[in-house]
């Protein structure tokens, strides 16, 4: 007769992926998810299978999680654009918060750590961006259809301006910089949208 996992596996994924991100995936040993998550290790592969496996399931428990967060931002009924400029501003707010600075965003973590050599990992980090890109041109095109935003503007183009720079804005506010630094660069590029 098989065991009983004497573990919660999803409470034991949250934990994993809360380690995983505010440590990223090189600095965190399988020891130090067996010491974090407060289960053996058999039971850490038998459950989750390596710690490579068990990353990309954080990273898409992370992804699942975020996703509602950004359609219910960029999709509320009522004008568009300041519902582009309010995600825009948010991410240049969060950049430089003390406590969301040292994590970042686990996605742009995995971009930076684990895109140049890890296919899976890369995958998933382009489909996340693929989502927020979509969802960014869907917004500045409901924008367009209600006359916040001109109709010759390349709304793709400036979707994707914006991914990249938010996804900048990520990365620049790893490092305990002038907030400034981002929130200016924020301001300008949302002038793009004038």
């Amino acid at each position: 007769m098989p065991r009983t996992k004497e573990f919660d596996p999803d409470a034991a994924l949250q934990s994993a992926l809360e380690l995983f991100w505010r440590r990223g995936y090189e600095a965190t040993s399988m020891a130090d998810l067996v010491a974090h998550l407060g289960i053996g290790r058999a039971s850490v592969y038998a459950t989750f299978g390596s710690k490579h496996e068990l990353y990309l399931r954080a990273l898409d428990r992370y992804i699942e999680a975020q996703d509602p967060v950004l359609i219910r931002e960029l999709s509320a009924p009522g004008p568009a654009l300041p519902a582009v400029r309010s995600l825009v501003l948010r991410f240049a707010e969060e950049a430089g918060a003390a406590p969301t600075r040292a994590q970042g965003c686990l996605v742009t973590n995995t971009a930076t750590e684990l895109g140049p050599h890890d296919t899976a990992a890369a995958r998933r980090v382009e489909e996340s961006w693929a989502r927020v890109e979509t969802l960014l041109h869907s917004a500045l095109v409901r924008a367009q259809a209600q006359g916040e935003l001109p109709q010759e503007r390349d709304a793709r183009a400036l979707a994707r301006m914006l991914l990249i720079l938010m996804q900048g804005i990520r990365v620049a506010g790893k490092v305990p910089a002038q907030p400034s630094r981002v929130r200016d660069a924020a301001e300008q590029a949302l002038m793009l949208l004038s």
